[in-house]
Protein backbone atom coordinates (compact mmCIF):
# COMPACT_ATOMS: atom_id res chain seq x y z
CA UNK A 1 0.00 0.00 0.00
CA UNK A 2 1.21 3.45 -0.94
CA UNK A 3 1.59 5.93 2.08
CA UNK A 4 0.19 9.48 1.76
CA UNK A 5 0.38 12.68 3.63
CA UNK A 6 -2.09 12.13 6.92
CA UNK A 7 -4.73 14.76 7.79
CA UNK A 8 -6.73 12.98 10.38
CA UNK A 9 -5.74 12.02 13.42
CA UNK A 10 -1.98 10.57 14.55
CA UNK A 11 0.12 9.00 11.61
CA UNK A 12 1.19 5.42 11.09
CA UNK A 13 4.27 5.51 10.16
CA UNK A 14 2.86 2.58 8.01
CA UNK A 15 0.20 4.34 6.09
CA UNK A 16 1.32 7.68 6.54
CA UNK A 17 4.58 9.61 5.03
CA UNK A 18 6.12 11.14 8.73
CA UNK A 19 9.14 11.91 10.14
CA UNK A 20 10.24 11.51 13.70
CA UNK A 21 8.30 13.48 15.70
CA UNK A 22 10.85 12.87 18.16
CA UNK A 23 13.15 15.20 16.47
CA UNK A 24 11.08 18.28 17.36
CA UNK A 25 10.79 18.00 21.10
CA UNK A 26 12.34 20.93 22.38
CA UNK A 27 13.93 20.57 25.78
CA UNK A 28 13.11 16.75 26.18
CA UNK A 29 15.35 14.11 28.40
CA UNK A 30 13.10 11.17 26.97
CA UNK A 31 15.77 8.39 28.33
CA UNK A 32 16.18 10.16 31.55
CA UNK A 33 12.60 10.52 32.56
CA UNK A 34 12.31 6.62 32.92
CA UNK A 35 15.85 6.20 34.19
CA UNK A 36 15.25 9.08 37.08
CA UNK A 37 11.11 7.82 37.48
CA UNK A 38 10.04 11.39 36.29
CA UNK A 39 7.25 13.34 35.49
CA UNK A 40 6.66 16.37 32.69
CA UNK A 41 4.73 18.35 30.85
CA UNK A 42 4.53 18.60 27.15
CA UNK A 43 2.50 21.19 25.79
CA UNK A 44 1.93 22.55 22.11
CA UNK A 45 -0.87 24.07 19.50
CA UNK A 46 -3.30 21.45 18.30
CA UNK A 47 -2.25 19.15 14.90
CA UNK A 48 1.52 19.51 15.71
CA UNK A 49 2.20 16.05 16.44
CA UNK A 50 1.41 15.52 20.04
CA UNK A 51 -0.47 12.12 19.80
CA UNK A 52 1.76 10.70 17.02
CA UNK A 53 4.82 11.40 19.42
CA UNK A 54 2.79 9.58 22.61
CA UNK A 55 1.42 6.38 20.22
CA UNK A 56 5.43 6.35 18.59
CA UNK A 57 6.95 6.17 21.88
CA UNK A 58 4.70 4.31 23.62
CA UNK A 59 5.13 1.63 20.71
CA UNK A 60 9.16 2.06 21.17
CA UNK A 61 8.82 1.24 24.73
CA UNK A 62 7.07 -1.55 24.82
CA UNK A 63 9.54 -3.20 21.88
CA UNK A 64 12.19 -2.80 24.34
CA UNK A 65 10.27 -5.13 26.69
CA UNK A 66 11.93 -3.30 29.54
CA UNK A 67 8.99 -0.95 30.56
CA UNK A 68 5.21 -1.10 30.06
CA UNK A 69 3.96 2.04 28.49
CA UNK A 70 0.33 2.69 27.91
CA UNK A 71 -1.33 6.19 25.86
CA UNK A 72 -4.54 7.57 27.66
CA UNK A 73 -6.49 9.85 25.97
CA UNK A 74 -9.00 11.99 28.77
CA UNK A 75 -10.84 13.98 26.14
CA UNK A 76 -14.37 12.37 27.36
CA UNK A 77 -13.66 14.12 30.75
CA UNK A 78 -14.25 17.76 29.18
CA UNK A 79 -16.97 19.90 30.86
CA UNK A 80 -16.91 17.83 33.94
CA UNK A 81 -16.05 20.38 36.44
CA UNK A 82 -16.74 17.73 39.64
CA UNK A 83 -14.71 14.95 41.14
CA UNK A 84 -17.73 12.80 41.39
CA UNK A 85 -17.91 12.47 37.05
CA UNK A 86 -14.74 13.84 36.12
CA UNK A 87 -12.53 10.73 37.68
CA UNK A 88 -14.83 7.88 37.28
CA UNK A 89 -14.63 8.70 33.18
CA UNK A 90 -10.74 8.85 33.58
CA UNK A 91 -10.59 5.52 35.29
CA UNK A 92 -12.74 4.62 32.39
CA UNK A 93 -10.20 5.95 29.74
CA UNK A 94 -7.21 4.04 31.40
CA UNK A 95 -9.03 0.96 31.15
CA UNK A 96 -10.23 1.62 27.49
CA UNK A 97 -6.78 2.94 25.90
CA UNK A 98 -4.75 -0.22 27.82
CA UNK A 99 -7.13 -2.80 26.26
CA UNK A 100 -6.01 -1.44 23.17
CA UNK A 101 -2.60 -1.01 23.63
CA UNK A 102 -1.70 -3.84 26.16
CA UNK A 103 -1.96 -7.80 26.76
CA UNK A 104 -5.34 -8.65 28.45
CA UNK A 105 -2.92 -9.24 31.84
CA UNK A 106 -2.15 -5.72 32.27
CA UNK A 107 -5.46 -3.90 31.74
CA UNK A 108 -6.91 -2.53 35.46
CA UNK A 109 -9.92 -2.67 36.83
CA UNK A 110 -11.99 0.42 37.93
CA UNK A 111 -11.69 0.73 41.77
CA UNK A 112 -15.12 1.07 43.70
CA UNK A 113 -14.16 3.61 46.09
CA UNK A 114 -14.66 8.17 46.45
CA UNK A 115 -13.75 9.54 43.42
CA UNK A 116 -10.98 11.57 45.46
CA UNK A 117 -8.68 8.40 45.77
CA UNK A 118 -10.18 6.42 42.93
CA UNK A 119 -7.76 7.17 40.38
CA UNK A 120 -4.38 7.02 42.76
CA UNK A 121 -5.64 3.83 43.69
CA UNK A 122 -6.48 2.58 40.35
CA UNK A 123 -2.56 3.80 39.09
CA UNK A 124 -0.96 1.64 42.11
CA UNK A 125 -3.31 -1.19 41.16
CA UNK A 126 -2.11 -0.82 37.47
CA UNK A 127 1.55 -0.70 38.61
CA UNK A 128 0.99 -3.79 40.90
CA UNK A 129 -0.02 -5.91 37.66
CA UNK A 130 2.52 -5.06 35.32
CA UNK A 131 5.39 -5.64 37.96
CA UNK A 132 7.98 -6.60 37.58
CA UNK A 133 8.71 -3.74 34.24
CA UNK A 134 8.12 -0.67 35.43
CA UNK A 135 4.75 1.51 34.54
CA UNK A 136 4.70 4.89 32.21
CA UNK A 137 1.50 6.42 31.99
CA UNK A 138 1.21 9.29 28.48
CA UNK A 139 -2.21 11.18 29.24
CA UNK A 140 -3.33 13.30 26.37
CA UNK A 141 -5.65 15.67 26.12
CA UNK A 142 -5.33 17.03 29.74
CA UNK A 143 -6.27 20.49 29.52
CA UNK A 144 -9.91 19.47 29.09
CA UNK A 145 -9.58 19.06 33.01
CA UNK A 146 -11.25 21.79 34.68
CA UNK A 147 -11.76 23.67 38.34
CA UNK A 148 -12.17 20.54 41.04
CA UNK A 149 -11.74 18.05 38.62
CA UNK A 150 -8.19 19.10 37.69
CA UNK A 151 -7.17 19.38 41.17
CA UNK A 152 -8.27 16.81 42.13
CA UNK A 153 -6.49 14.74 39.04
CA UNK A 154 -3.09 16.43 39.73
CA UNK A 155 -3.42 15.60 44.08
CA UNK A 156 -4.18 12.29 43.05
CA UNK A 157 -1.16 11.80 41.02
CA UNK A 158 0.97 13.89 43.27
CA UNK A 159 -0.22 11.62 46.16
CA UNK A 160 1.82 8.41 44.34
CA UNK A 161 4.54 10.43 43.48
CA UNK A 162 6.73 9.85 46.86
CA UNK A 163 6.51 5.98 46.82
CA UNK A 164 6.20 5.69 42.53
CA UNK A 165 8.47 2.76 41.87
CA UNK A 166 7.76 -0.55 40.36
CA UNK A 167 5.06 -2.36 41.63
CA UNK A 168 4.03 0.40 43.86
CA UNK A 169 2.72 3.77 41.18
CA UNK A 170 3.70 4.57 37.67
CA UNK A 171 7.64 5.55 37.59
CA UNK A 172 6.78 8.05 34.75
CA UNK A 173 4.02 10.17 33.50
CA UNK A 174 3.81 12.52 30.68
CA UNK A 175 0.73 15.17 31.08
CA UNK A 176 0.57 16.63 27.63
CA UNK A 177 -2.11 19.43 25.93
CA UNK A 178 -2.15 22.74 24.27
CA UNK A 179 -1.30 25.13 27.60
CA UNK A 180 1.24 24.42 29.91
CA UNK A 181 0.36 23.48 33.59
CA UNK A 182 1.13 27.07 35.18
CA UNK A 183 -1.42 28.79 32.40
CA UNK A 184 -4.11 26.16 33.68
CA UNK A 185 -6.68 29.07 35.31
CA UNK A 186 -7.86 26.46 38.28
CA UNK A 187 -10.57 28.11 41.12
CA UNK A 188 -12.39 26.01 43.84
CA UNK A 189 -15.91 25.78 44.08
CA UNK A 190 -16.30 28.49 46.33
CA UNK A 191 -14.43 30.74 44.35
CA UNK A 192 -10.92 30.79 46.31
CA UNK A 193 -8.09 31.38 43.82
CA UNK A 194 -6.02 27.78 43.96
CA UNK A 195 -1.88 28.32 42.69
CA UNK A 196 -2.31 26.18 39.62
CA UNK A 197 1.68 24.74 40.18
CA UNK A 198 0.65 23.60 43.80
CA UNK A 199 -0.94 20.46 43.09
CA UNK A 200 1.72 19.05 40.91
CA UNK A 201 4.89 20.42 42.17
CA UNK A 202 5.74 17.00 41.00
CA UNK A 203 6.69 17.85 37.43
CA UNK A 204 10.58 18.19 36.05
CA UNK A 205 10.24 19.71 32.92
CA UNK A 206 7.25 21.43 30.12
CA UNK A 207 8.87 20.90 27.03
CA UNK A 208 6.93 21.55 23.32
CA UNK A 209 7.00 20.52 20.03
CA UNK A 210 8.72 22.45 17.25
CA UNK A 211 6.97 23.07 13.51
CA UNK A 212 8.58 21.59 11.13
CA UNK A 213 12.03 23.06 9.52
CA UNK A 214 12.44 23.90 6.05
CA UNK A 215 14.56 20.90 5.68
CA UNK A 216 11.85 19.11 7.71
CA UNK A 217 9.41 19.80 4.77
CA UNK A 218 11.62 18.91 1.87
CA UNK A 219 12.65 16.06 3.57
CA UNK A 220 8.48 14.95 4.07
CA UNK A 221 8.06 15.67 0.38
CA UNK A 222 10.87 13.64 -0.72
CA UNK A 223 9.25 10.51 0.88
CA UNK A 224 6.60 10.71 -1.06
CA UNK A 225 8.64 11.64 -4.86
CA UNK A 226 10.97 8.75 -3.54
CA UNK A 227 8.06 6.05 -3.55
CA UNK A 228 5.50 7.52 -5.94
CA UNK A 229 8.45 9.07 -8.52
CA UNK A 230 6.47 12.51 -8.22
CA UNK A 231 8.32 15.66 -7.56
CA UNK A 232 7.91 18.50 -5.78
CA UNK A 233 9.44 21.53 -7.85
CA UNK A 234 12.48 23.09 -5.29
CA UNK A 235 10.19 26.43 -5.90
CA UNK A 236 7.17 24.41 -4.44
CA UNK A 237 8.72 23.19 -1.56
CA UNK A 238 9.71 26.63 -0.32
CA UNK A 239 6.37 27.73 -1.11
CA UNK A 240 5.15 25.24 1.02
CA UNK A 241 7.06 26.12 3.62
CA UNK A 242 6.74 30.03 3.48
CA UNK A 243 2.75 29.39 3.50
CA UNK A 244 2.73 27.19 6.59
CA UNK A 245 5.82 27.91 8.38
CA UNK A 246 6.32 24.59 8.55
CA UNK A 247 2.83 24.17 10.69
CA UNK A 248 2.65 19.75 10.50
CA UNK A 249 -1.12 19.47 10.02
CA UNK A 250 -0.76 22.38 7.22
CA UNK A 251 2.45 21.05 5.42
CA UNK A 252 0.14 17.51 5.13
CA UNK A 253 -2.65 19.20 4.03
CA UNK A 254 -0.85 21.38 1.29
CA UNK A 255 0.44 18.21 -0.06
CA UNK A 256 -2.51 16.20 0.06
CA UNK A 257 -4.51 18.52 -2.41
CA UNK A 258 -1.68 18.87 -4.27
CA UNK A 259 -0.89 15.08 -5.20
CA UNK A 260 -4.39 14.20 -4.98
CA UNK A 261 -6.36 17.17 -6.30
CA UNK A 262 -4.30 19.15 -8.48
CA UNK A 263 -1.50 17.16 -10.07
CA UNK A 264 -2.80 13.51 -9.35
CA UNK A 265 0.41 11.64 -8.56
CA UNK A 266 -1.04 8.70 -11.01
CA UNK A 267 -0.37 11.21 -13.55
CA UNK A 268 3.38 12.15 -12.12
CA UNK A 269 3.02 15.52 -13.39
CA UNK A 270 6.05 17.49 -11.22
CA UNK A 271 4.13 19.43 -8.22
CA UNK A 272 5.07 23.56 -9.45
CA UNK A 273 4.24 26.64 -7.35
CA UNK A 274 0.88 27.69 -9.16
CA UNK A 275 -0.57 24.04 -7.57
CA UNK A 276 1.09 24.98 -3.89
CA UNK A 277 -0.68 28.55 -4.59
CA UNK A 278 -4.32 26.59 -5.36
CA UNK A 279 -3.83 24.39 -3.03
CA UNK A 280 -3.75 27.00 -0.54
CA UNK A 281 -7.08 28.32 -1.59
CA UNK A 282 -8.77 24.95 -1.57
CA UNK A 283 -7.35 24.70 2.04
CA UNK A 284 -9.34 28.24 3.35
CA UNK A 285 -12.45 27.13 0.93
CA UNK A 286 -12.85 23.82 2.10
CA UNK A 287 -12.31 25.03 5.98
CA UNK A 288 -11.04 22.00 7.57
CA UNK A 289 -12.28 21.35 11.30
CA UNK A 290 -8.75 22.37 12.35
CA UNK A 291 -9.21 25.59 10.43
CA UNK A 292 -12.64 26.01 11.85
CA UNK A 293 -11.44 25.23 15.06
CA UNK A 294 -8.71 27.87 15.29
CA UNK A 295 -12.03 30.59 13.46
CA UNK A 296 -14.20 30.04 16.23
CA UNK A 297 -11.31 31.00 18.42
CA UNK A 298 -11.32 34.37 17.07
CA UNK A 299 -14.84 35.02 19.13
CA UNK A 300 -12.67 34.66 22.41
CA UNK A 301 -12.15 38.10 24.26
CA UNK A 302 -8.73 37.14 25.73
CA UNK A 303 -8.04 36.01 21.46
CA UNK A 304 -10.00 39.04 20.01
CA UNK A 305 -7.86 41.62 22.23
CA UNK A 306 -4.99 40.26 20.92
CA UNK A 307 -5.14 39.43 17.55
CA UNK A 308 -6.74 43.18 17.14
CA UNK A 309 -4.11 44.35 17.72
CA UNK A 310 -1.84 42.73 15.81
CA UNK A 311 -4.26 43.28 12.68
CA UNK A 312 -3.64 47.02 13.02
CA UNK A 313 -0.11 46.73 13.90
CA UNK A 314 -0.90 48.87 17.24
CA UNK A 315 1.82 49.12 19.42
CA UNK A 316 0.34 48.78 23.15
CA UNK A 317 2.96 48.07 25.77
CA UNK A 318 0.82 45.79 27.61
CA UNK A 319 0.90 43.21 24.63
CA UNK A 320 4.28 41.27 24.75
CA UNK A 321 5.54 37.61 25.44
CA UNK A 322 4.83 37.75 28.96
CA UNK A 323 0.89 39.17 28.86
CA UNK A 324 -0.92 35.89 29.43
CA UNK A 325 -3.39 36.16 26.73
CA UNK A 326 -0.52 36.29 24.31
CA UNK A 327 0.64 33.24 25.71
CA UNK A 328 -2.81 31.89 25.27
CA UNK A 329 -2.65 32.72 21.60
CA UNK A 330 0.87 31.41 21.22
CA UNK A 331 -0.64 28.48 22.37
CA UNK A 332 -3.61 27.98 20.77
CA UNK A 333 -1.53 28.37 17.52
CA UNK A 334 -2.34 31.44 16.08
CA UNK A 335 0.60 33.74 17.63
CA UNK A 336 4.71 33.10 16.70
CA UNK A 337 7.33 35.32 17.62
CA UNK A 338 9.71 36.69 14.81
CA UNK A 339 10.88 40.14 15.83
CA UNK A 340 7.29 40.98 16.86
CA UNK A 341 4.00 39.38 17.18
CA UNK A 342 2.58 37.87 14.47
CA UNK A 343 -0.05 35.60 12.96
CA UNK A 344 1.40 31.82 12.95
CA UNK A 345 2.16 31.92 9.35
CA UNK A 346 0.04 32.93 5.85
CA UNK A 347 -2.40 30.69 5.40
CA UNK A 348 -3.75 31.84 9.21
CA UNK A 349 -3.44 35.27 8.56
CA UNK A 350 -5.26 34.51 5.14
CA UNK A 351 -8.19 32.47 7.32
CA UNK A 352 -8.22 34.92 10.12
CA UNK A 353 -9.08 37.84 7.54
CA UNK A 354 -11.91 36.25 5.99
CA UNK A 355 -13.84 34.73 9.20
CA UNK A 356 -13.24 38.68 10.08
CA UNK A 357 -14.62 40.02 6.81
CA UNK A 358 -16.95 37.54 5.59
CA UNK A 359 -20.07 38.66 6.83
CA UNK A 360 -18.77 42.15 5.44
CA UNK A 361 -17.90 40.68 2.32
CA UNK A 362 -21.60 38.83 1.93
CA UNK A 363 -22.99 42.29 2.08
CA UNK A 364 -21.23 44.43 -0.13
CA UNK A 365 -23.28 44.46 -3.29
CA UNK A 366 -21.88 43.23 -6.84
CA UNK A 367 -20.13 45.96 -8.85
CA UNK A 368 -22.27 47.95 -11.10
CA UNK A 369 -19.06 49.54 -11.81
CA UNK A 370 -16.24 49.49 -14.34
CA UNK A 371 -13.85 48.00 -12.15
CA UNK A 372 -11.72 46.33 -14.90
CA UNK A 373 -9.67 47.87 -17.76
CA UNK A 374 -9.88 46.68 -21.38
CA UNK A 375 -6.51 45.13 -20.67
CA UNK A 376 -7.77 42.69 -17.80
CA UNK A 377 -6.12 44.71 -15.27
CA UNK A 378 -8.06 46.38 -12.14
CA UNK A 379 -8.98 49.96 -12.57
CA UNK A 380 -8.00 50.64 -9.06
CA UNK A 381 -8.89 54.36 -9.22
CA UNK A 382 -12.38 53.71 -10.35
CA UNK A 383 -12.32 50.39 -7.52
CA UNK A 384 -11.31 52.80 -4.72
CA UNK A 385 -13.73 55.97 -5.21
CA UNK A 386 -16.07 53.76 -5.39
CA UNK A 387 -15.01 52.11 -1.92
CA UNK A 388 -15.06 55.75 -1.06
CA UNK A 389 -18.86 56.15 -1.67
CA UNK A 390 -19.75 52.71 0.00
CA UNK A 391 -17.92 54.06 2.98
CA UNK A 392 -19.75 56.79 3.04
CA UNK A 393 -23.38 55.15 3.48
CA UNK A 394 -22.62 51.95 5.14
CA UNK A 395 -19.56 52.91 7.79
CA UNK A 396 -21.04 54.20 10.72
CA UNK A 397 -23.82 51.61 10.80
CA UNK A 398 -22.11 48.85 10.62
CA UNK A 399 -18.91 49.98 12.98
CA UNK A 400 -21.53 49.76 15.64
CA UNK A 401 -22.49 46.07 15.02
CA UNK A 402 -18.71 45.27 15.15
CA UNK A 403 -16.88 43.07 17.28
CA UNK A 404 -13.26 43.94 16.42
CA UNK A 405 -13.95 48.04 16.09
CA UNK A 406 -10.51 49.15 16.19
CA UNK A 407 -10.03 46.88 13.06
CA UNK A 408 -13.24 47.72 11.45
CA UNK A 409 -11.75 49.77 8.73
CA UNK A 410 -9.41 47.65 7.57
CA UNK A 411 -11.65 44.74 7.26
CA UNK A 412 -14.35 46.06 5.77
CA UNK A 413 -11.66 47.90 2.71
CA UNK A 414 -10.70 44.24 2.61
CA UNK A 415 -13.98 42.55 2.27
CA UNK A 416 -14.80 45.29 -0.56
CA UNK A 417 -11.54 44.34 -1.94
CA UNK A 418 -12.12 40.44 -1.80
CA UNK A 419 -15.90 40.89 -3.10
CA UNK A 420 -14.56 42.10 -6.65
CA UNK A 421 -11.44 40.21 -6.63
CA UNK A 422 -12.16 36.97 -5.57
CA UNK A 423 -11.72 34.32 -8.53
CA UNK A 424 -10.02 36.66 -10.51
CA UNK A 425 -6.28 37.51 -8.97
CA UNK A 426 -4.69 36.90 -5.40
CA UNK A 427 -4.55 38.87 -2.16
CA UNK A 428 -1.18 38.99 -0.40
CA UNK A 429 -1.01 40.68 2.91
CA UNK A 430 0.89 41.49 5.96
CA UNK A 431 0.44 42.85 9.63
CA UNK A 432 2.67 42.59 12.58
CA UNK A 433 2.14 44.22 16.17
CA UNK A 434 3.57 47.63 16.57
CA UNK A 435 3.78 48.12 12.48
CA UNK A 436 1.07 50.47 12.48
CA UNK A 437 -0.39 49.44 9.35
CA UNK A 438 -1.55 46.66 6.92
CA UNK A 439 0.31 46.02 3.96
CA UNK A 440 -1.95 44.52 0.87
CA UNK A 441 -0.16 43.22 -2.67
CA UNK A 442 -2.91 42.28 -5.27
CA UNK A 443 -1.97 40.49 -8.29
CA UNK A 444 -4.43 40.42 -10.99
CA UNK A 445 -4.46 40.52 -15.02
CA UNK A 446 -0.56 40.01 -14.61
CA UNK A 447 -0.04 43.16 -12.65
CA UNK A 448 -0.04 44.45 -9.50
CA UNK A 449 -1.44 47.04 -6.93
CA UNK A 450 -0.39 48.06 -3.63
CA UNK A 451 -2.04 49.27 -0.92
CA UNK A 452 -1.50 50.51 2.68
CA UNK A 453 -3.96 50.99 4.80
CA UNK A 454 -3.23 53.08 8.50
CA UNK A 455 -5.36 54.58 11.15
CA UNK A 456 -4.50 57.87 11.87
CA UNK A 457 -2.10 58.10 14.74
CA UNK A 458 -3.96 60.95 17.66
CA UNK A 459 -0.15 62.18 19.03
CA UNK A 460 0.96 61.89 15.11
CA UNK A 461 -1.67 63.86 13.60
CA UNK A 462 -3.02 63.46 10.04
CA UNK A 463 0.09 65.09 7.95
CA UNK A 464 2.68 62.43 9.95
CA UNK A 465 0.75 59.77 9.48
CA UNK A 466 0.28 60.31 5.65
CA UNK A 467 4.41 61.56 5.60
CA UNK A 468 5.22 58.09 7.18
CA UNK A 469 3.03 55.96 4.85
CA UNK A 470 4.14 57.33 2.00
CA UNK A 471 7.75 56.35 2.58
CA UNK A 472 6.57 53.23 3.92
CA UNK A 473 4.69 52.17 1.30
CA UNK A 474 6.83 53.32 -1.42
CA UNK A 475 9.57 51.05 -0.19
CA UNK A 476 7.30 48.19 -0.08
CA UNK A 477 6.02 48.88 -3.36
CA UNK A 478 10.17 48.57 -4.57
CA UNK A 479 10.51 45.47 -2.87
CA UNK A 480 6.92 43.81 -4.43
CA UNK A 481 7.19 45.63 -7.87
CA UNK A 482 8.43 49.04 -8.67
CA UNK A 483 6.11 49.39 -11.44
CA UNK A 484 3.18 49.02 -9.76
CA UNK A 485 0.23 51.46 -8.18
CA UNK A 486 0.62 52.16 -5.12
CA UNK A 487 -2.06 53.65 -3.09
CA UNK A 488 -2.51 54.89 0.44
CA UNK A 489 -5.30 54.69 2.60
CA UNK A 490 -5.81 56.44 5.48
CA UNK A 491 -8.66 56.42 8.01
CA UNK A 492 -9.03 58.96 10.52
CA UNK A 493 -10.83 57.74 12.82
CA UNK A 494 -10.54 60.19 15.67
CA UNK A 495 -13.44 62.37 17.45
CA UNK A 496 -12.92 65.65 15.73
CA UNK A 497 -12.59 63.88 12.48
CA UNK A 498 -16.20 62.00 13.01
CA UNK A 499 -17.15 65.77 13.34
CA UNK A 500 -16.26 66.98 10.38
CA UNK A 501 -18.33 66.72 6.79
CA UNK A 502 -18.05 63.60 4.64
CA UNK A 503 -16.86 66.38 2.10
CA UNK A 504 -13.94 67.40 4.32
CA UNK A 505 -13.25 63.72 5.36
CA UNK A 506 -13.18 61.92 1.92
CA UNK A 507 -9.94 62.99 0.36
CA UNK A 508 -7.85 62.20 -2.83
CA UNK A 509 -4.52 63.34 -3.45
CA UNK A 510 -1.55 62.59 -5.43
CA UNK A 511 2.13 62.92 -3.84
CA UNK A 512 5.63 61.90 -5.60
CA UNK A 513 7.69 58.75 -4.74
CA UNK A 514 10.25 59.93 -2.23
CA UNK A 515 13.08 59.59 -4.50
CA UNK A 516 15.21 57.49 -1.98
CA UNK A 517 12.67 54.79 -3.10
CA UNK A 518 11.86 52.63 -5.97
CA UNK A 519 11.17 55.04 -9.17
CA UNK A 520 11.87 58.95 -8.32
CA UNK A 521 9.25 60.15 -10.99
CA UNK A 522 6.48 57.46 -9.30
CA UNK A 523 3.48 58.49 -7.48
CA UNK A 524 1.83 57.61 -4.48
CA UNK A 525 -2.46 58.43 -4.19
CA UNK A 526 -3.62 59.27 -0.65
CA UNK A 527 -6.80 58.60 -0.03
CA UNK A 528 -8.71 59.89 2.86
CA UNK A 529 -11.86 58.29 5.03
Amino acid sequence: MTRFFNTTGPCDPQRHYMLPPSDRLIGAQLNRYIQDELYWVLHAPRQTGKTTFLQNWMREINAGNDAIACYVNIERCQGLGDIERAMPAACEAIREFSRKALHEEYVPQIPSTSPASMLSEMLTNWAEIVAPKPLIVLFDEVDVLRDQSMISFLRQLRSGFATRGVGKFPVSAALVGMRDLRDYLIHSKDGVAINPGSPFNIKQDSVSLNNFSRTDVAKLLTLHTDETGQQFEPASIELVYELTIGQPWLVNAMAQKCVWNLAPQESREPVSVDHVRRAKELLIRDRATHLDSLAERLKDAQVRRVIEAVMIGKTDSTIGRADRDVELCTDLGLLRWDDGLRIANPIYQEIITRELSQNYQDNVPSPEFAWRRPDGTLDMISLLKNFQAFWRRNSDTWEQKADYTEAFPHLLLMAFLQRIINGGGRIDREYAAGRGRIDLSIEFGGAWSIIEIKLVHPQDGREITIENGIKQIAAYRDRIDPRADAFLIVFDRRPEARGRSWEERLTWETFPSPALYGQSDGTITVIGA
